[in-house]
């Protein structure tokens, strides 16, 4: 094998593909969230399945994503991609052109299997393409910043298409740029693997595949009841699938996820951190959406655009963040930053009823912006640095399964504390929307603590020099 790498010009031209594949895979968590009411009312789904449709994709995709990256490194990176690419575009057009809401959402879960072949691919070849130096610096914080506002992206193209042509096209949409990473992949992507040994470890895949599916669904069973046998039977399940599984990595001669690349204490600090950003992209946004809607009566355009400010806010401020993270280093920037965005979280708390956009939405969103421009610049370079040639995969598995993993907890977490906080309202006598507004209102003061324990953890775990330039991946051989 060699260790040829494309040209500059390529190289570039490659990261746009790449970047094209992330920002489909990350919309497609939040694009049906504008969806939805029209969704449901299409197709007749119950309102304990609605959270479902969200949640489908992203618990498939965090319990297979690790073995996504290990499928990745082992059978060759752009096969994965081009495989998974293929996947996702049958899994929208089924989800399309669904017919009920059981259809809709096992197409969803589909997607998600395939998505946890893309995103670990995508991300393990712009490790490849950009092994060192300051492009790395670029590219990477190019796929943060494509992570970060993808999200929001979502929610405005959600809020377009759903409006001007129908909620299916929300799943639709997918196949143009399915289209764009077949052709671009297949002239532009180089093929790259691990060598050694490629075994593949099916019992760790089986326990953290259930351990995860168990939590998540234990999770989503508290709207009946912290206290319920299901609930509680569920969540212990999970933990004790998830230990067996951490043992497992321990004792297997080829794990999952081989344990040194969690051990390391700022990469371990950066996966944590990931799952944090999680549960407000996936979860906390959900709601806004929804207090959008619901109690401020936007249609689904207007509620699109509601969520635009704080993309603008991260674009606009992410080459200054870049040259903070230079200047001050990692764990300053990744401290301040998960400070910011849960103080923009506890504005957001105090809505009401009766408040408008611009007065009780905006400005919690402009700070949350300015926090997230902080985290998204440096995270996906901070998870993935110093990490082995052999890892690339698993690695990048891992930074975005953190991210979806917080997401579906939090769904499932923020659902129950939403129903529980309405129910009250209404048993006290408050009116539908002042109830409504409320609930949301807890969501986000929930979000917001969850937020300020990111920032400590970014403070007890993160270290880096203050250049900002961290340990770089070797690059891998291609051929």
């Amino acid at each position: 094998m060699s260790s040829v790498l494309p040209s500059p010009h390529t190289r570039w031209w490659a990261l746009v593909v790449l970047g094209l594949t992330q920002l489909m895979v990350v919309l497609d968590g939040t694009i049906v969230a504008i969806a939805l009411p029209a969704a449901q009312a299409d197709l007749g789904i119950a309102d304990g399945q609605r959270q479902w449709v969200v949640t489908a994709y992203a618990v498939t995709f965090s319990a297979l994503l690790l073995l996504g990256g290990r499928i990745a490194d082992y059978w060759g990176r752009k096969r994965t991609f081009m495989v998974g690419m293929v996947g996702f575009g049958a899994a929208s057009a089924w989800g399309g052109l669904a017919q009920s809401g059981a259809e809709l959402i096992a197409a969803r879960g589909l997607q998600g299997v395939f998505a946890a072949l893309l995103a670990p691919a995508a991300l393990a070849m712009v490790a490849v393409l950009f092994p060192s130096g300051r492009d790395r610096n670029v590219a990477f914080a190019v796929f943060g910043i494509i992570a970060g506002t993808g999200a929001a992206f979502g929610f405005l193209l959600g809020g377009v298409l759903t409006q001007y042509a129908d909620w299916r096209w929300c799943l639709l949409v997918n196949l143009f740029f399915v289209i764009a990473g077949l052709i671009g992949g297949k002239i532009l992507l180089i093929e790259s693997k691990a060598e050694g040994d490629t075994r593949y470890d099916i019992l760790g895949t089986v326990t953290v595949a259930l351990s995860l599916g168990a939590l998540i669904y234990g999770f989503a069973r508290a709207e009946h009841g912290w206290g319920e046998p299901d609930t509680i039977g569920f969540l212990t399940a999970g933990a004790i699938l998830m230990g067996i599984f951490v043992w497992w990595q321990g004792r297997t001669s080829h794990p999952l996820l081989p344990l040194r690349v969690i051990r390391d204490r700022v990469r371990g600090g950066a996966f944590l951190l990931q799952a944090v950003v999680g549960v407000v992209m996936v979860g906390a946004m959900l709601y806004l959406t929804f207090h959008f809607q619901l109690v401020l009566g936007m249609s689904p355009l207007a509620a699109g655009f509601g969520n635009v400010a704080m993309t603008g806010v991260i674009m606009a401020t992410a080459p200054v963040s870049t040259r903070l993270f230079t200047t001050f280093g990692p764990r300053a920037v990744l401290t301040a930053g998960p400070l910011l965005t849960a103080a923009g979280l506890f504005l957001l708390s105090g809505i009401t009823a009766e408040g408008s956009y611009w007065s009780e939405v905006l400005p919690g969103l402009v700070v949350m912006g300015l926090g997230f421009s902080l985290i998204f610049v440096p995270l996906q370079n901070l998870a993935l640095a110093g990490v082995d040639p052999h890892d690339a995969g698993v690695a990048s598995a891992l930074a975005n399964a953190s991210m979806h993993v917080g997401g579906s907890i939090a769904v499932a977490v923020f659902t129950a504390l939403y129903t529980s906080s309405l129910t009250e309202s209404l048993t006290q006598g408050a009116g539908k929307l002042p109830a409504l507004a409320g609930a949301h209102g807890d969501v986000f003061f929930a979000a917001a603590w969850v937020m300020t324990l990111g920032a400590v953890t970014s403070f007890a775990l993160i270290r880096g020099p203050k250049t900002g330039m961290l340990p770089p991946v070797d690059a891998v051989a291609a051929h």
